[in-house]
């Protein structure tokens, strides 16, 4: 028995990273997905994003765990692309139960600062607000609870020296992401739909380089110190942080809202 069975998760940036690890973990514990990625490359984007080949591998470990999962390739900036993803995905398992709000991007290529600042926004904020506005709706007409946890970062609570458009913009929208979630939680407590937030530090996905942070430590050592972790790793594990999001859904953390849950190696505990 999981402690999420017959439970529907919908998950935004599911393709790889954090996204299939937080789709990996909730169907070990016995839930069902409705997974949406962009995959496609933002000109913006210096690394490379997701494939709808990744999406496919994150489909296949899910059904490999014997759960069911719907999956489509959409921006969550659309809101009416992700509205009717989220709507088919609901249709084929039943309704949904969990939202995982983790699509995001970094920052980082030789794009202008307000073009930067554009894309990083419109998906790491806008992209947030657009998951709840399609998914609350439906949580509230069930009218049996649940649980929304926003990927939010240790970014999104503190302010690193970097003042290019797309860091600030980043800063600036995993804030965002705090104060929504603090919004809808005091929205949503009286229905028993609990909101809350991770904030990782840095995590060995493609957007940190795969957890090298090398080429950062040796161009950008002042940015490299502010990431630095009280505990002697550099980064930690997109599982680290599925199993955080996995307790918030559950009902162990059934009075658990309106909070920030970091995952950080202790590094907010330096400030």
């Amino acid at each position: 028995m999981g402690k999420l069975d017959g439970k529907v998760a919908f998950i935004t940036g599911a393709a790889r990273g954090q996204g299939r690890a937080h789709a990996v973990r909730l169907a070990e514990e016995g839930a069902d997905v409705i997974a949406v990625d962009v995959c496609a490359q933002y000109p913006t984007v210096a690394y490379p994003m997701s494939t709808p080949e990744d999406l496919d591998e994150t489909v296949g470990q899910v059904e490999s765990l014997g759960r069911r999962i719907v999956a489509h390739v959409v921006d969550v900036s659309d809101v009416a692309a992700l509205q009717k993803a989220f709507d088919d995905g609901v249709a084929a398992l039943g309704g949904v139960d969990i939202v995982v709000a983790n699509a995001g991007i970094g920052p980082g290529s030789m794009a202008s600062d307000d073009e930067q600042w554009d894309d990083v926004v419109n998906v790491n904020l806008k992209g947030v607000w657009n998951t709840l506005r399609v998914a609350v709706p439906t949580l509230l007409a069930q009218d049996r609870g649940g649980s929304i946890i926003l990927t939010s970062s240790t970014g999104g609570l503190i302010g690193a020296p970097v003042v290019s458009g797309g860091m600030l913009g980043y800063t600036a929208a995993k804030h965002g992401v705090v104060g929504l979630m603090r919004a809808y939680a005091n929205y949503l407590a009286p229905h028993y739909i609990r909101v809350n937030s991770v904030a990782p530090t840095t995590v060995a996905t493609p957007m940190s380089n795969n957890g090298d942070l090398s080429v950062l430590k040796k161009y950008e050592p002042a940015f490299a110190r502010v990431l630095e972790n009280a505990m002697p790793v550099d980064c930690v594990e997109a599982r680290d942080v599925a199993n955080a999001v996995a307790w918030l859904a559950s009902d162990d953390a059934r009075y658990v809202t309106g909070t920030v849950v970091p995952v950080d190696a202790g590094m907010l505990n330096k400030r």
